[in-house]
């Protein structure tokens, strides 16, 4: 079967894959369509570290094929979005409703793959860029027929980290000031959850002024080149500043823009040895500052929800979409991700 394949040096499209069987607990699913995110190009210029090889993708959808021994939750034919949280469901993170805290999900990178009799990794629990893939069975989310899978295919990661971050991690309140630094396939989905939070001012900050227009769409009320000018739209600094960039200098500026007990939301990836400085002064007047893995999202619960937003028009999924490509023409979509000319590129089976 066809997949996009890094080796460790470069990424290809290969066709000579193999997948596993369903275990107990587990899902085949065949894969309609991927979002390629720019944590898969991380993967290849070697910001994220990943063994390798390794079939690359993590942002899905597709049709079930087959169920492993135990799952009911979805049967064959079910179309489902994919999360890349392969949680256990049963220790105390997960207890508390706290699945992206789970350390079953983290740093257990599996094989189910192989190529020519050669065991090949699966990125984020996923590979999404392969005609079938296997997954945990708490990955798998049932979603409605009528929702396209190339839309689908974008909540999980774009959507359920950005829209995430607003309502689950930094829970936006109504009336509030939002700003967000960057505005790609993350960016976007971070105003459209503040403008669906109920934020009052939702600042936009890309220096590429191309952007304003579906920035604006999403619902920025305001639209900046440079985090220069926030201060003229927010005197005192804002409620909430997110970084989507991952540029330590951007996080810095983060920090510097937020008003009293205001939160910087941290989602940009830098390198991973990457270090920021702050004024430890600047932080004194109950400000914060916050990670966020995964939009602190629970999938089974999230994903269901924001495919009922969509449905009724107030979650954008379709508009996320800039372009499909075959699958086969992976270099042409990385390039334009790389390029900022699409705000998310999806592949497609």
């Amino acid at each position: 079967m066809r997949g996009v394949l890094f080796d460790g040096k470069r990424a290809e499209v290969v066709d000579d894959l193999q997948v596993r069987d369903p275990g107990p607990g587990e899902v085949l699913v065949a894969v309609s369509a991927a979002g390629l995110c720019h944590s898969d190009l991380s993967v290849i210029d070697g910001t994220i570290p990943f063994p390798a090889p390794v079939v690359l993708g993590h942002e899905g959808a597709g049709v079930v094929e087959a169920v492993g021994a135990g799952v009911t939750h979805v049967v064959p034919g079910d179309h489902v979005a994919l999360s890349t949280l392969a949680s256990c469901g049963t220790c105390a993170e997960c207890d508390r409703g706290r699945p992206t805290m789970c350390r079953q999900a983290i740093g257990r990178p599996g094989k189910p793959f192989t190529r020519a009799g050669r065991p090949v990794y699966q990125f984020a629990s996923n590979s999404a860029f392969a005609e079938r893939t296997v997954v945990r069975a708490v990955q798998a989310v049932r979603i409605p027929e009528d929702i396209p899978l190339t839309s689908a295919a974008l909540i999980g990661c774009g959507v359920l980290t950005g829209v995430g971050a607003v309502l689950n991690r930094a829970r936006v309140g109504f009336g509030e000031s939002v700003v967000v630094i960057g505005t790609g396939g993350i960016g976007l989905n971070v105003l459209q959850g503040a403008r669906i939070a109920g934020a009052l001012r939702i600042v936009a900050v890309d220096s590429n002024p191309a952007k304003e227009a579906v920035a604006r769409r999403f619902g920025a009320t305001h639209f900046l080149t440079s985090v220069d000018g926030v201060r003229e739209v927010l005197p005192t600094g804002a409620d909430h500043v997110f970084e989507c960039v991952g540029r330590v200098e951007l996080i810095r500026a983060a920090v510097d823009l937020l008003d009293r007990h205001g939160q910087a939301v941290l989602l940009g990836v830098p390198a991973a040895t990457a270090e920021a400085s702050f004024l430890v002064s600047s932080l004194f007047l109950d400000k914060s500052i916050l990670g966020c893995r995964y939009g602190a999202s629970r999938p089974q619960r999230d994903i269901a929800l924001y495919a009922d937003l969509y449905r009724e028009g107030r979650l954008l999924l379709d508009e996320l979409v800039t372009q499909t490509y075959p699958v086969e023409d992976f270099e042409k979509a990385a390039a334009d991700a790389e390029a900022g000319r699409v705000a998310r590129g999806v592949l497609t089976f």
